[in-house]
C-alpha cells in the first residue's frame, strides 16, 4: 500500500469536502448533498480539478466510515428497542421489500431486461439507505421524533433481510432455481449468530465495563469501544457476514449499558470524519456520460423508487397501527436506495449474470434519490396536511379507528399471547445456547479427543457435552417464577401446554446430542436417564444457579432502566440511588434547589448533578437545574417512582426547527451618555423593550454575574443576548 498516496487522497477529498460543505451550510442545504457534490468534483469525471490518485484509497476509508456509522446507529438503537418496535418494523419492511421487488421486476421487463436482471433490479430497488437516512436525520435534528425511531427499526430489519436476499439471488443466478435448503441454512445461521452475540454480549459486557468503571476516562473508553466495534466486525466476517452487521450488533449491545451516551460522545468525531468520506465516495461514482446516455431509465427508476417507497412505506406503517402523520413521515423518509443496492449489483456482476449497463444506472439513481431525500423528509409535513384536508371523512375515520383498536389490542393482550411470548423467547434463547454447545462439541471437541483418547473419545465427548448442556436443559424445563400467580386461572391451560412443549424440546436436544456419538436408540435411552437425573438430583442446586444467571442477564439487559429508577441500587435500608435526565418540561427547570422544595414535595435528596463534562457533587441550595442535567437522587422506590415522570417530562413534539439566526450574543460598551448608566438589568426594561437579556458584565478585569440588582457603570461591557434586529437598535 502506498502510504503517501493514501494520505494525499484523504487530504485532497477532506479539504475539498470542507469548502463545499461550508458553502452548502451557507446556502442552507443539507450537508450530505455537499459531500456528494465534493465527491463528484474530486472524481476523474470532473476534468477542471485534480482527481484522486487511486479510487481504492477512498474505498478503504469509506468502508471504515460505514463500520463506524453502523456502530453509532447501534448505540442509539438497542436490542430492546428493536424488540419493542420489532412487529411494526418487520411487517413494514416485508411490505416494502415485497412491493418494491415486484415493482422493480415489472419495470425490468418493461425495459426489456431478462428474468435474472429484472430480479436483481427489484432487489436493488427494495433497500433504502441506512447511512444516508441517518445523516439526513442528524443534519435536520429529527433523531428524537417518533417516526425517526420507527424508520431506523425498518432499516435495520431491511439490512437483515438483505443478507437473505443475497443468498436467494445467488442461488437463483447459479442454479436458475431457489435452493430451499441453502436458504433455510442461511436464515438459521444468521439468527443463530445474532442471538449468540446478543446473549454473550449482554451477559458479559455491562459487567466488564462496570468493573473497569474507575479506569474509563474519555480516552480509554474510546479505545475500548472502538476495539469492541472492530473486533465484532472482524468476527462477523469470519462467520460469513458483513463488517457493517458486526459493528451494528456491538453498538446495539453497548446501547443497553449505562455508558451508551459517553461512548456515543467520544465516537462522534470519528463517525463524522469517516462518514463524510463515505458520502464523498458515493459522489465520485457519478458519471455524466451515463446520465446523458441513459437519462430516460434513470429518471424512470428514480420516480419508481420515490413513489414506490412512499406508497409501500406509508401502507406498511398504517397496517401496523401507526397514525396517518407518522406513516406519511416514515414513507417520505425512505425515498432512496444506497449501499445495499451497490452490494447486490456487485454480486450480480461477480456472478456474471448482470447486464453491465445496470450498475452505473443504479449508481445514478442512488445519487439522485440521495439528493432528494432531505427535501422529501421536509415535504412530509405539508403532504400530511394536504392528505388530511382532502381525505374522505369515512376513510379518515377508518384509519383512526384501526389505529386505536391496534393500540388497545396491544395494551390488553391475552393470557395465551403473554405466556407464549415469554416462554417462546426463553425457549428460543436456551435452545440457541444448546445448539452452540452441540456445534462446538461436534466441530472442535470431538476431533481433538479423537487424537488423544482413541476409542474412548466418543464416551468422553458425550459426557462433557451432556454436562455442559445440563444446566441449560434444566433451565429450559423450569417454569417462570410466580407465573401461576401472575396469570391466575386463565393461564392454567397455556402454562400446561408450554410445560409439555419445553419438556419435549429438552428431550429432543438430549436425544440428538447422544445420537451424534451413538445410535438413535441410545439417544432415547440416554434422554430418559438425563432428564430424570436433572429433575430429581440436580434440580435444587442448578435451579438457584440458573436463576442467578437469568437475573444477571435481565439486570444487564435493563441496566439503563434500573439506573434511572434506582431499583436494585440500594444504598442503605430501603433507600435507593437513581440517575434521571432532566426534561425540557420539568416543573422546576431553572429554579434554585432551595426554591424547588424537592425535599418537602417528594422526600428525596439530590446528591449530584452531571452537566455535560462537569460533575457537581452535593450541590448547594443556590444550584439551578437545567434541561439535560443528569441528577443523582436518593430516596425510597415509591418516592423515586413518583418523582421520575416530573423530572423527565418533555415538551410536546413540534415540527418547528431551531434557527440560530433568530438569536445572537453581542457586547455593548457603556459610554458616559448611555441611558443605562446607574440602572439595573431589572429597571432597564431591556427584556420588555428590546427582547434582550443581560447575561454578564465585564468591569475592568472583573467578570461579574448579571444579578437583577447590579448597577451599570461607565465603561462596563454588557454581554447581551436577544433578537439580532432589535439588538442593533439597542446598540
Amino acid at each position: 500500500m502506498n502510504i503517501e498516496g493514501l494520505i494525499t487522497d484523504l487530504a485532497f477529498i477532506l479539504l475539498l469536502g470542507a469548502f463545499v460543505t461550508v458553502f452548502f451550510k451557507w446556502i442552507k442545504q443539507p450537508v450530505v448533498l455537499g459531500y456528494i457534490v465534493a465527491g463528484f468534483l474530486a472524481s476523474p469525471h470532473f476534468e477542471y480539478l485534480p482527481s484522486v490518485a487511486n479510487e481504492d484509497n477512498i474505498e478503504f476509508w469509506a468502508q471504515i466510515g460505514i463500520v463506524v456509522l453502523l456502530f453509532s446507529l447501534g448505540l442509539e438503537f438497542s436490542f430492546k428497542k428493536l424488540l419493542n418496535s420489532g412487529g411494526s418494523a418487520v411487517v413494514t419492511a416485508l411490505i416494502i421489500i415485497v412491493g418494491m421487488m415486484g415493482t422493480g421486476f415489472m419495470i425490468g421487463h418493461l425495459m426489456h431486461f431478462n428474468y435474472i436482471n429484472s430480479l436483481f433490479l427489484g432487489g436493488m430497488l427494495s433497500m433504502s439507505s441506512t447511512t444516508i437516512i441517518i445523516k439526513a436525520f442528524n443534519d435536520m435534528g429529527l433523531r428524537q421524533k417518533k417516526f425517526a425511531s420507527l424508520v431506523l427499526a425498518v432499516l435495520i430489519v431491511e439490512d437483515l433481510f438483505a443478507v437473505l436476499m443475497m443468498v436467494l439471488l445467488s442461488s437463483i443466478a447459479i442454479n436458475n432455481s431457489v435452493e430451499g435448503g441453502e436458504l433455510l441454512y442461511s436464515v438459521g445461521k444468521l439468527l443463530f449468530f445474532l442471538i449468540i452475540w446478543f446473549l454473550v454480549g449482554v451477559y458479559v459486557l455491562p459487567s466488564m465495563l462496570n468493573r473497569m468503571r474507575r479506569f474509563l476516562n474519555g480516552e480509554t473508553l474510546l479505545v475500548v469501544s472502538m476495539g469492541l466495534c472492530l473486533g465484532m466486525a472482524v468476527f462477523s466476517v469470519y462467520c460469513g457476514f458483513s463488517l457493517a452487521l458486526g459493528a451494528f450488533v456491538m453498538g446495539s449491545i453497548l446501547a443497553g449499558t449505562s455508558y451508551a451516551e459517553r461512548i456515543e460522545h467520544v465516537v462522534t468525531p470519528i463517525k463524522d470524519l469517516f462518514g463524510s468520506v463515505f458520502f464523498i465516495s458515493v459522489g465520485m461514482m457519478v458519471q455524466p456520460m451515463i446520465l446523458t446516455q441513459y437519462w430516460g431509465p434513470i429518471l424512470l427508476l428514480s420516480g419508481v423508487v420515490i413513489v414506490g417507497m412512499i406508497f409501500f412505506g406509508t401502507a406498511g406503517m398504517l397496517v401496523t397501527g401507526q397514525t396517518l402523520k407518522v406513516a406519511l413521515q416514515s414513507g417520505f423518509s425512505l425515498t432512496q436506495i444506497g449501499e445495499f443496492a451497490f452490494i447486490i449489483a456487485t454480486l450480480g456482476m461477480s456472478l456474471g449474470v448482470l447486464d453491465h449497463t445496470i450498475y452505473p444506472i443504479v449508481v445514478a439513481v442512488s445519487v439522485i434519490t440521495t439528493f432528494t431525500t432531505p427535501y422529501f423528509i421536509k415535504l412530509s409535513t405539508p403532504a400530511y396536511a394536504f392528505v388530511e384536508k382532502h381525505l374522505p371523512e369515512r376513510l379518515h375515520f377508518l384509519i383512526d379507528r384501526y389505529q386505536k383498536d391496534a393500540d388497545i389490542s396491544e395494551a390488553a393482550g391475552t393470557p395465551w399471547g403473554k405466556i407464549l411470548k415469554k416462554y417462546l423467547w426463553r425457549t428460543a434463547l436456551y435452545s440457541i445456547v444448546l445448539i452452540g454447545i452441540l456445534l462446538v462439541s461436534n466441530q472442535f471437541l470431538m476431533p481433538y479427543l479423537d487424537n488423544i483418547a482413541g476409542h474412548w473419545s466418543r464416551l468422553i465427548c458425550a459426557v462433557i457435552t451432556m454436562s455442559a448442556m445440563a444446566p441449560f436443559l434444566l433451565a429450559l424445563m423450569l417454569p417462570l417464577s410466580s407465573a401461576k400467580a401472575t396469570y391466575g386461572v386463565a393461564g392454567t391451560v397455556p402454562l400446561v401446554v408450554m410445560m409439555v412443549f419445553r419438556y419435549l424440546v429438552a428431550i429432543a436436544f438430549v436425544v440428538h446430542g447422544i445420537t451424534i456419538f451413538y445410535s438413535a436408540r441410545a439417544g432415547l435411552a440416554g434422554a430418559a436417564i438425563v432428564v430424570l437425573l436433572l429433575i430429581f438430583i440436580f434440580s435444587t442446586r442448578i435451579r438457584e444457579r440458573m436463576r442467578r444467571i437469568e437475573n444477571k442477564f435481565l439486570d444487564n439487559l435493563n441496566e439503563r432502566e434500573l439506573r434511572r429508577s434506582g431499583k436494585k441500587n440500594a444504598v442503605v435500608h430501603d433507600l435507593h440511588q437513581a440517575y434521571m435526565t432532566v426534561g425540557t418540561a420539568c416543573s422546576f427547570v431553572g429554579e434554585r434547589l432551595m426554591d424547588s422544595d424537592l425535599r418537602r414535595k417528594f422526600g428525596v435528596n439530590i446528591v449530584g448533578i452531571q452537566r455535560g463534562t462537569t460533575y457537581i457533587p452535593i450541590p448547594n441550595g443556590r444550584t439551578r437545574i437545567y434541561p439535560g442535567d443528569i441528577i443523582s437522587i436518593i430516596g425510597t422506590d415509591e418516592q423515586i417512582e413518583r418523582m421520575l415522570p416530573k423530572v423527565e417530562a418533555n415538551m410536546p413534539e413540534t415540527d418547528l426547527q431551531y434557527d440560530p439566526t433568530k438569536i445572537k450574543l453581542v457586547n455593548i460598551l457603556l459610554s458616559e451618555t448611555s441611558p443605562l448608566i446607574s440602572k439595573t438589568p431589572q429597571s432597564s426594561s431591556l427584556r420588555d423593550n428590546f427582547d434582550a437579556l443581560v447575561i454578564a458584565v465585564d468591569r475592568g478585569d472583573e467578570h461579574i454575574e448579571a444579578t437583577p440588582d447590579l448597577l451599570f457603570e461607565v465603561g462596563d461591557i454588557l454581554w447581551v443576548v436577544g433578537n439580532p434586529s432589535k439588538l442593533n437598535k439597542l446598540k
